[in-house]
């Protein structure tokens, strides 16, 4: 079992410890090199380009591309996940150039994760059509696939076609992993058909609870090395409750999990570096460092 991190500082709502309000790149900085030090699989990072005020899910997002591309620099070993992209706000081919050249530049280190979105408000502020996102990203994922590790892409779809456009610089990975968000069985689906895994949202944001979550993946055919993206209900205290990360995985692993994004209970940045030492310390003892 993978473990990442549910970054803490490049998205802020209303009920994170008081330190992250404060911190900016040098906090940034210290967590993604303990989480590379450490042997954390990915880090996450949202996109909103632009909230209405008092939105219930918070009012700060940092930019992931931006963001990743400044981490990367500083970690060799960590993975990106941008949790998750919003497929109808981008062209797949602005997509698979910039996000192909974050892939290149950290040497093969990108997992997209890829979702339709929800939020009207944003969709009018940019101009993009709401009510057909669904579909539209469908042909999206499928134009993605066809650029995103190649030189010369070709695509012809509903929505979105192109005939021999060099991208230069592209993608590292001869196939990076493309992770669909959202929690519905039309994700789900979506995520076995045109995929590489599933990222629903955190149970805080309506995501299905670990029986839901293995109820709908016994529903479908997974094709193999199919990824599950398992975010825990409650923060972890592995310090306090080590008996907690034992638990974590067992629940994980029934829930047909095959990642998690770690969530832990904090009041300084301190305090959320030691848990995540603690973490480690118990769950990754037989890993090399």
């Amino acid at each position: 079992m993978k473990v990442g991190i549910s970054s803490p500082v490049v998205a802020l709502a209303g009920d994170r410890p008081e330190w992250e309000r404060h911190a900016g790149v040098a906090e940034l900085v210290r967590v993604a090199e303990a989480a590379d030090r450490l042997g954390f699989d990915f880090m996450t990072c949202g996109e909103h380009v632009a909230v209405p005020r008092g939105i219930a899910r918070g009012e700060r997002f940092y930019d992931p591309l931006a963001t990743f591309s400044f981490l990367a620099a500083r970690t060799e070993r960590l993975r990106f996940l941008p949790y998750v992209l919003v497929l109808p706000f981008h062209h797949p081919l602005e997509l698979a150039k910039r996000y192909g050249t974050l892939d290149h530049l950290s040497g093969g280190r990108l997992v997209l994760g890829l979702g339709v979105g929800n939020l009207r408000e944003e969709f009018d502020l940019l101009g993009k059509p709401f009510d057909d996102r669904g579909p539209r990203s469908d042909d999206a994922l499928r134009a993605l696939r066809a650029a995103l590790s190649t030189r010369v892409a070709s695509y012809d779809g509903p929505y979105y076609s192109f005939t021999d456009m060099v991208i230069e610089p592209h993608a590292a990975q001869a196939r990076v992993p493309l992770w669909i968000g959202g929690h519905s069985a039309r994700a789900l689906r979506r995520a076995v058909t045109l995929g590489d895994g599933w990222a629903p949202a955190p149970q805080a944001f309506r995501g299905p609870s670990p029986r839901r979550m293995r109820e709908m993946l016994d529903s479908v055919e997974a094709p193999p090395g199919f990824d599950v993206l398992f975010t825990p209900g409650t923060r972890l205290d592995p310090i306090g409750r080590p008996d907690e990360v034992g638990e974590l995985i067992r629940t994980a692993e029934e829930a047909g999990g095959t990642r998690i994004n770690l969530t832990v209970r904090h009041e300084s940045l301190d305090h959320y570096l030691d848990q995540l030492e603690a973490f480690a310390s118990l769950a990754f003892h037989d890993r090399a460092a």
